[in-house]
Parts: structure tokens; C-alpha cells; sequence
């Protein structure tokens, strides 16, 4: 199992905050991770900075052994908190972008996944639903082979059944030795799919285990462990 994700004392700050105070952290290949912590946590700037959208303010961030840049963007499909797509594109026009732009981006499975949702490929997103936009965004995301990927937020503020597909389209469109990592603070919503979480609060991380450590070695789900680490 080789490393994808490796963060080395990693500091990011804004000003005078920190949003980062050191991380440590190392994900391996084949899993799907939890990044689990509340507003403020330091969970999308994590992301963002895996995805070179932001420079470490102190030490390091490594994808597939490699700084961010033009070459680990080829490994890494991320799925970003707010829509991010024009608003005037269609669905085809999307997909259009997604082939031109990304060499690993599988056509066929974004058409199946669209089909089977019944989208109107030839209508404007501006003109889409907010939930029937959000699971266009992640078809997109989920249809690269990608090494890695990012979902920041992937089923915040759709409702249940969309949030079902969400995750049932997440392990159906990842390969065995590519790494998800799922930034949500919806624990109850995402635990099933998990092989292990990331705890993190104020920038550091508290805890980095495996589901079933957690289920064996503290008795709780981790939306228990979440509830009780994380209680005011």
C-alpha cells in the first residue's frame, strides 16, 4: 500500500489566525477517509492545500511524493464546498470540458450516471435545482480516474435521498487503489462508508484511526466519538 497524501508539520495561516498549527498526517492508497471536525476546524484549507489552491505558511504537503502542482493536478479530482461550474454551461457542455480538460476523465460513466438521474443534458445550470447541481458537480468529479479525491462538503444541504445517491455514486466510481477523502461534519450520514476518520480541531489533528478500531477499541460509532470529543 503506497502513500498518496502526506502532510510534514504543515502551518497555514490567515493574518494573525492559524488556521493549520502543524498537521501530521500520512493517508495511504485504497481507503476512504473521514475529515471529520467542526466549522473552523481547519477542513478546507486542509483540502485546498492538498490541491495547491493555497501555499503552506510552514512545512509540507505531498500528493503521490510529489509539492502540488501541474502534475499532482493530474492525480487529483476535487470536488469544491460551492458550485463551481459556469452557470451557463449544460450538463453535455460540462462533460465537453471535463474530457478536454482531464485525461483520465471516463465519459461513459458521467453519461451513465446523468441518464440515470434523468438530467436534461442540453439545460443550463443556472437553471438547475440546487441538489441536481450539486450531484452534477460530484458526477463530474467521481467520472476522472483519479489517484485521489477531494469532496469538500459533498452532502451538505441536499436532502437524504439525494445525500443516499451521493455516497452510493462515491463507491461505485472510485478504483480499489485510489483514496477519497471526505470532508463533512454530517458524521451519522457518511460513517457507513468509511474505512477511517481524521479528527480535527483548531487546526491540529486529535485523532487519525480506523473505523473498527474505534467500534472495537472505544465500544461507539463515530458519531459518538465525534458527539462526545467535540461536546461544548
Amino acid at each position: 500500500m503506497s502513500t498518496i497524501l502526506e502532510c510534514r508539520a504543515l502551518r497555514k495561516r490567515y493574518g494573525a489566525k492559524e488556521a493549520l498549527s502543524g498537521v501530521d498526517l500520512t493517508l495511504e492508497s485504497g481507503r476512504i477517509v473521514g475529515l471529520l471536525g467542526p466549522n473552523g476546524s481547519g477542513k478546507t484549507t486542509l483540502i485546498k492545500l492538498a490541491n495547491g489552491l493555497l501555499t503552506p505558511t510552514a512545512g509540507e504537503v505531498l500528493v503521490d511524493g510529489r509539492k502540488p502542482s501541474k502534475e499532482t493536478k493530474a492525480v487529483v479530482s476535487y470536488l469544491p464546498e460551492r458550485i463551481a461550474l459556469p452557470q451557463w454551461m449544460t450538463a453535455k457542455q460540462a462533460m465537453q470540458f471535463y474530457e478536454d480538460f482531464y485525461m483520465d476523465f471516463r465519459r461513459y460513466a458521467a453519461e451513465d450516471m446523468i441518464q440515470k438521474l434523468g438530467l436534461e443534458t442540453d439545460r443550463p445550470i443556472k437553471t438547475m435545482s440546487k441538489g441536481t447541481k450539486e450531484k452534477l458537480q460530484l458526477i463530474l468529479t467521481m467520472s476522472r480516474g483519479a489517484k485521489l479525491y477531494l469532496l469538500d462538503e459533498p452532502i451538505g444541504g441536499v436532502d437524504p435521498a439525494t445525500r443516499d445517491y451521493i455516497l452510493r455514486t462515491i463507491i461505485a466510481n472510485y478504483s480499489e487503489d485510489a483514496t477519497v477523502l471526505i470532508s463533512t461534519h454530517l458524521i451519522a450520514d457518511v460513517e457507513q462508508v468509511l474505512d477511517e476518520v481524521v479528527f480535527l480541531r483548531e487546526g491540529a489533528v486529535m485523532l487519525h484511526k480506523s473505523v473498527d478500531a474505534i467500534r472495537e477499541e472505544e465500544g461507539k460509532s463515530v458519531d459518538e466519538l465525534f458527539r462526545e470529543t467535540f461536546a461544548y
